[in-house]
């Protein structure tokens, strides 16, 4: 396999937070990371945000979790370390980690710097490594990738609040390159505002598009207006907005990862109109096709992105000030986080402050 890493024989010693079965609860554990291999880059973890998924792994919900388990594929930290053949990086450089830290290199995907689509990817945590070993996330004092699967920081991106952008971030700035709704004076509609959500709206507006914000809660448009900067603001239940809305969007990018509806979003569409689904519910969705043929529109889906993408997001996000908005926490408090992620109870995402509340003696 192309860019195989040979067995180490003198791991490290690493230090993390960790699941040990489907309670999903985390609680410290000891592990060890493989030495630094010749392209490989070993950093200290600052900063790791808190996705949804990472609820879902703990928990086992999709039936393909390993214990135990660290999570976390939101992961800004500094270099320590660099291997003999790393040309990219050096000791002292931001960095970050997103969704994966392997993939074949050989496949049409990866040639064409779309590893994401890789069938062999090998994601950030909870996945088997070339040499065998299980993956670990940033719920962790320390990170070992191959300089490849590793992002620059640009000094004037806050390492906290970029942090989710690595997975958040770049699932919703993909789509909106790739489907063409990046274009000034389109009109694009963004359902949910969550932790997907919100940096939607706010990459959107930054490429010059109109957006809307579509949800069911009507108390969330104050702030998808005021603070976002959202143009309009469409609440789902409501038919009346709904119908004076219908044929108006050039696209729609949908975060909601709960069952619900399809046909009231592709209504909103223009023909040749495109859905796009980010989030992933756990059931099928119901998709009537005829208005999908009446009106040439297309769904579709999107999985977060390459490596030379996910690079071109976060200097976009750098040039215009992009952020999440997040509630930092200390490492600890990292098991209510998860109860509140699961109510829904944070704006927009939690980031775990690793470097200085992660304690290896607790």
């Amino acid at each position: 396999m192309a860019d195989k890493l040979p067995e180490e024989e003198h791991p490290k010693p690493a230090f993390g937070w960790a699941a040990r079965d489907q309670s999903g609860l985390l609680s410290p554990f000891k592990f060890s990371r493989r030495a630094t291999g010749e392209k490989d880059v070993a950093f200290k973890v600052l900063y790791c945000g808190i996705c949804h998924s990472d609820l879902h792994m703990v928990k086992n919900e999709w039936g393909a979790t390993q214990y135990p388990l660290i999570p976390g594929h939101e992961i800004v930290g500094v270099v320590t370390e660099v291997g003999s053949e790393v040309e990219k990086f050096k000791v002292g450089d931001k960095v970050g980690v997103g969704c994966m830290v392997g993939s074949c290199r050989t496949c049409d995907s990866c040639q064409n710097d779309l590893e994401n689509y890789c069938s062999k990817k090998i994601l950030t945590y909870g996945a088997r490594y070339y040499d065998g070993t299980v993956t670990y996330g940033g719920y962790s004092d320390s990170m070992v990738a191959d300089e490849h699967f590793i992002v620059r920081i640009p000094d004037n991106l806050p390492p906290d609040a970029g942090a989710p952008l690595l997975c958040a971030g770049i699932t919703v700035y993909s789509p909106l390159r790739y489907f063409g709704l990046d274009k000034p004076g389109m009109h694009v509609g963004i359902v949910g505002l969550g932790g997907l959500g919100h940096v939607a709206v706010k990459f959107a507006r930054a490429m010059g598009v109109k957006v809307t914000v579509i949800s069911t809660s009507p108390d969330k448009k104050q702030e998808a207006l005021e603070n976002l900067g959202a143009d309009s603001f469409l609440v789902s239940r409501d038919q009346d907005q709904m119908q004076a809305a219908m044929g108006t969007l050039d696209g729609i990018i949908d975060t909601v990862s709960a069952v619900h509806p399809l046909l009231p979003l592709v209504a909103l569409l223009k023909s040749h109109g495109k859905l796009v689904l980010v989030g992933a519910p756990e059931k099928p969705l119901e998709l009537p096709v005829s208005p999908l043929i009446i009106g040439r529109k297309t769904v579709g889906g999107s999985c977060f992105g390459g490596i030379k993408e996910t690079q071109e997001m976060i200097d976009f996000a750098a040039e215009h000030k992009i952020t999440a908005d997040i509630e930092v926490i200390p490492m600890d408090y990292v098991n209510t986080a998860m109860e509140r992620v699961l109510k829904t109870d944070v704006r927009y995402r939690f980031v775990i402050d690793v470097g200085k509340t992660l304690k290896p003696d607790v």
